[in-house]
């Protein structure tokens, strides 16, 4: 497939220096100068993803290949929606695919989305809350799920203990909608922060897929916390 090739090249930029940083903090400057020497960022640019974060499914999609034509799939935390995008083009959900059978995407998340073409969207959308879920299963009807993923992550209150707290909240919700939406084989992809609580995570979610395995993708900035747990195999409620 063209796409797989074209994102696997490298990309060499020479260091940009931006000049607009009069009167900015010092962390807006850092921020602005690590976009703009982030070769992700043009990658997106260049391939039309909503942002860089794209290359973090794709890198791991092309290792383990947990979407594919026919799939449907959950994305929660969807905004801006390149996680979505990728997805649509995976799972064949625009029938770009000629022959292969088409999947769905469903996006969610608390802001607002753009709408994405060949996806359904749900923004201002909570998806921890239960007429959220009851939403999303009225969209599927009867389509089990194939792939969940997760780029959820809470907003930071500056106290560690309980930014990492709210994190393993939100992937547990993720964790039991897909206990009791997914269909057998099926993934399971969430974004956690390094903490006491993933070792216990991962533990659980052993319990109901046959492999478990933290990742951190190139894409992933070395200098954040942020990792992702992928399971895959979803073998149901019983083992």
């Amino acid at each position: 497939m063209w796409i797989r090739r074209m994102h696997s090249s490298s990309l060499s930029l020479a260091k940009v220096v931006p000049t607009n940083l009069k009167g900015k903090s010092k962390s807006s400057q850092q921020w602005l100068v690590r976009q703009l020497n982030d070769p992700y960022v043009e990658k997106a640019k260049m391939l039309n993803y909503r942002c860089r974060s794209a290359f973090k499914l794709l890198e791991i999609d092309q290792k383990y290949s947990i979407i594919k034509p026919g799939h449907t799939v959950i994305d929660c935390g969807a905004s801006p929606g390149s996680w979505s995008q990728l997805a649509v083009q995976q799972s064949n959900a625009n029938g770009s695919q000629s022959g292969k059978p088409r999947g769905m995407v469903i996006g969610v998340d608390l802001l607002q989305i753009h709408p994405i073409e060949h996806a359904t969207m749900l923004g201002n959308t909570d998806f921890t809350k239960q007429e959220s879920q009851d939403k999303i299963r009225t969209l599927l009807g009867d389509r089990p799920v194939d792939c969940v993923l997760s780029d959820m992550a809470p907003n930071a209150t500056g106290v560690r203990s309980l930014d990492q707290e709210n994190i393993i909240t939100l992937c547990y919700s993720v964790l039991r909608f897909a206990i009791l939406m997914s269909a057998p084989n099926a993934s399971l992809l969430v974004k956690i922060w390094d903490n006491g609580e993933v070792p216990l995570l991962e533990k659980n979610m052993q319990k109901y897929y046959q492999q478990v395995k933290r990742i951190k993708p190139r894409a992933s900035r070395s200098d954040s916390a942020e990792n992702f747990i992928l399971a895959r195999g979803f073998v149901g409620m019983e083992r």
